[in-house]
């Protein structure tokens, strides 16, 4: 079964996309800091090898070097259906998918992986006290946009509704408009288990993690929910950082933090690699780590390679952390899909 092919017809679907990544330019804040944007280019800027290995059951039919979740064991599932099917028969298939984009800025409204900056928007964060860490040499603090990018349906790649995102592309998250992502305190709310972990002795749990992830080939350890491995504690889920030895080291915990926040809120929904649990999406108010891996996509892409949650920056942040770009980042979330094709 050809599971994977591009069509022909996608070739002006893809020229689109590829001249409007050209044709984006760049804006700047003219109040302060500026604002580097350029428009995801999904040919050149999306590690495609990213998106294996793929398997059928628990064996793959496309390998790779990158780590891989649990898969179920048997390579069909019988998935209930409503009347008058009442079961559907297909097979069990295990890919990443890239899933969303994610943008991770100092300036407010500043849509890096679109390529433009919403001026016309109220540069004043929404709702709630800012307790930031902008003062401090240390820390800071950052705002972020989840985008939906259903890039795999867009191009066609792999012919089966049941095993692709079918949305539109979307702007889903803006953390301007929230009020618990500038506030400490009122974060509390989605994760009063913060108190929990926010002790010494809780922190020196993470650091296996840590040392386990200080490679590309290891996956990160999802029992250890409040650990975000080489970028430091999960909690709080908001932008603010003290663990900011570099931007790209700050610009990474964010972007794991928003997700994490998003599965809380239970606007993220998962798949399960286990056999009858395939058929459905759960909701998970715990992020699953091993479940994701990350790419830089802009202003300065890196499509080359993609890391596990948790993954150090030093592997890969070199040539990536340009000081004329300032604090804006962009990336490709990638998220391991277990599903029934049919």
């Amino acid at each position: 079964m050809n599971i994977i092919k591009l069509p022909l017809k996608k070739i002006l679907l893809i020229v689109s996309l590829l001249s409007l990544s050209l044709l984006t330019p760049l804006t700047a804040n003219a109040k302060g800091a500026a604002c580097v944007a350029k428009f995801v280019n999904p040919v050149t800027d999306v590690c495609w090898n990213c998106m294996f290995p793929m398997t059928i059951g628990s064996v793959p039919v496309a390998p790779s070097a990158y780590p891989d979740t649990q898969n179920p064991t048997m390579p069909i599932s019988y998935c209930p259906k409503p009347p008058p099917i009442f079961v559907q028969i297909g097979l069990n298939i295990g890919y990443w998918e890239p899933y969303a984009l994610v943008d991770v800025t100092r300036v407010p409204y500043c849509m890096v992986s679109m390529g433009m900056e919403l001026g016309s928007a109220n540069p004043v964060t929404m709702g709630g006290r800012s307790t930031s860490k902008d003062g401090a040499s240390d820390g800071g603090f950052y705002q972020a946009h989840w985008y939906k990018y259903p890039v795999i349906y867009w191009l066609q790649i792999m012919q089966s509704a049941a095993c692709m995102a079918v949305d539109v592309f979307d702007v889903a998250y803006l953390t301007e408009i929230d009020p618990l992502w500038n506030d400490d305190e009122l974060s509390f709310i989605l994760n009063p288990e913060a108190i929990l972990f926010g002790s010494v002795i809780a922190q020196l749990a993470c650091v296996p993690e840590a040392i386990l992830t200080t490679s590309n080939v290891a996956l990160p350890i999802d029992a250890l929910f409040w650990c975000l491995g080489s970028q430091g504690g999960a909690y709080p889920l908001t932008g603010n950082t003290d663990y900011r030895d570099t931007p790209t080291t700050a610009a990474t915990s964010i972007m794991e933090r928003l997700n994490y926040k998003l599965h809380r809120q239970g606007i993220v929904w998962e798949t399960r690699g286990a056999d009858g649990a395939i058929c459905y999406q759960w909701p998970e108010p715990i992020l699953p780590k091993s479940r994701y891996r990350y790419q830089m996509s802009g202003p300065i892409p890196d499509a080359l390679w993609c890391h596990p949650y948790g993954t150090t920056v030093t592997i890969w942040e070199a040539g990536h952390d340009n000081p004329v770009t300032g604090d804006n980042f962009g990336f490709v979330n990638w998220r391991k899909r277990n599903c029934v094709f049919l």
